[in-house]
């Protein structure tokens, strides 16, 4: 069915912002006694936000002892520092542009808390273009729950069935199948395995998605 609106991921999707989340788990690493760890070694878990990034970083997991003021100190330091190197991947603005010539809409849909996901939008400047904002707080569950992406076509008045949606999780692709939108792979993100995810397409770059509206 004919997709009227692109709905995306914000981390590892529609953004690149794994080096400012990991300069928030090296300041903590450093704080330890650790050396930092290059982007390479932490890229693949940026989409899991702090969860993610305090597993590699420290093997620590939410049930540890400590698990919740390093989260509060790693969550605080990340919003002090937002978006520093963060940007939209290659391509990715000549997609939003693609999509608006075409008369469609786009919105974002992410785990990411409200305390962050306006800031991050807001210095990228597309806040104001996007149809729909749903951030992980905006209903009771998270993805791969399918309520984020329902209440995003809610917002959009549109069933489920005309909205696409792109992420470069297996989550996102989950969310979406529950949810009833078609679902896209985004390859050029954090996400490694993503052949396996079942997706109904898979874009190697922005512009790809352009492609399948």
């Amino acid at each position: 069915m004919r997709s009227k609106a692109v709905l995306f991921d914000l981390d590892g999707t529609l953004a690149d912002t794994a080096a400012d989340l990991g300069a928030a788990l090296n300041h903590l690493r450093i704080k330890e006694g650790l050396p930092a760890l290059p982007l390479e070694e932490f890229r693949a878990y940026a989409s899991s936000g702090a969860r993610g990034l305090l597993k590699v970083g420290f093997g620590m997991l939410p049930d540890d002892s400590r698990y919740e003021s390093m989260r509060n100190a790693f969550l605080d330091f990340y919003e002090e520092h937002i978006c520093v190197e963060t940007k939209l991947f290659p391509g990715m603005a000549e997609l939003l542009d693609g999509i608006e010539a075409r008369g469609l809409r786009w919105g974002v849909v992410t785990n990411k808390s409200t305390r962050f996901t306006p800031r991050v939008l807001a210095a990228l400047g597309v806040d104001k273009r996007a149809a729909c904002i749903v951030c992980g707080d905006s209903t009771p569950h998270l993805k791969p729950h399918p309520a984020p992406l329902q209440l995003a076509a809610r917002n959009l008045e549109l069933a489920p069935e005309h909205c696409m949606y792109v992420g470069d999780d297996q989550r996102d692709i989950l969310a979406a199948h529950a949810a009833g939108m078609s679902s896209v792979a985004a390859a050029w993100g954090y996400g490694e395995a993503y052949a396996d995810w079942n997706a109904g397409n898979i874009a190697a770059q922005p512009q790809d998605v352009l492609g399948l509206l």
